[in-house]
């Protein structure tokens, strides 16, 4: 067990699997980052987008209401509006799982001795 958490311990930073807290995606490498943008409202408009794009398949009715979408994505608008962090998960069926992260860094928050990556 020790040496299976020494591995992921070390491994973290450069895999796509989710952190533990939404701001330590600032840590892993550039290659991973799917956008950026300007505003809050862009980066919410992709939320959204990715959010469509996959809402046929979550596992759960009421996670694919599009009244409930479109409440998201304006929720995460008005989170990242005053500088913070996105972070959702949907079951896509098992063993699947969805994570989208939107993340501020000018600086961030929660972290701020994180740069940006692509600074």
């Amino acid at each position: 067990m020790r040496e299976r958490y020494r591995q992921a311990t070390a491994e973290w930073r450069v895999t796509g699997l989710p952190p533990l807290e939404t701001a330590y995606w600032l840590a892993k490498p550039a290659a991973l980052i799917q956008g950026t943008w300007d505003e809050p409202k862009e980066a919410a408009d992709w939320l959204g987008e990715r959010l469509a794009e996959y809402a046929p398949r979550f596992g759960s009715a009421a996670d694919r209401d599009t009244a409930r979408l479109a409440g998201r994505t304006a929720h995460a608008a008005a989170t990242l509006a005053w500088g913070g962090d996105i972070s959702l998960g949907h079951y896509l069926g098992r063993p699947l799982f969805l994570s989208l992260a939107v993340v501020t860094c000018s600086p961030n928050r929660a972290h701020p001795e994180l740069e940006c990556p692509l600074t």
